[in-house]
């Protein structure tokens, strides 16, 4: 005899451990806390605030274009113009690490730590934006 075949694709997540542990990630009081949801969620716009301007300021060019200006040395670092989009993948990659260890220290009781490491994410993802727009306004 064979095994009876799940009826949708949520009864084959739900024996699956991926989906309880996505499940669980978010059900638990993690993102019921408003200090965490908000700065979570205002994060994550940061970040894709990033991407949305690159995408629209940056065209793909054949030329090189200022990827780094210093006000002391001038341009100090030319790229292809793809290049840009690191700022908001590391801002990504940085978002998702702190939101990971802030969830840990939720759950260790340490919730001082947890709201400081994710006001500490979202002051980067406004200093990523910052640096895309210095990035946009040096090259046009």
């Amino acid at each position: 005899m064979s095994e009876p075949k799940p009826k949708h694709i949520f009864n084959t997540l739900k024996m699956t451990g991926l989906g309880s542990r996505i499940r669980s990630f978010f059900a638990e009081g993690f993102f019921q806390n408003r200090i965490v949801f908000w700065l979570s969620i205002l994060s994550l716009a940061a970040n894709l605030v990033d991407w949305v301007i690159l995408k629209i300021f940056i065209k793909p060019v054949d030329f090189p274009i200022i990827l780094h200006y210093n006000v002391y040395f001038g341009v100090d670092k030319l790229g292809d113009w793809n290049k840009v989009f690191l700022l908001p993948s590391l801002g990504l990659v940085l978002l998702l690490t702190n939101l990971f260890l802030s969830r840990h220290f939720y759950r260790q009781k340490e919730r001082i730590a947890s709201h400081l490491l994710l006001m500490a994410t979202l002051m980067l993802q406004l200093s990523l934006i910052v640096a895309s727009v210095s990035i946009i306004i040096i090259n046009y």
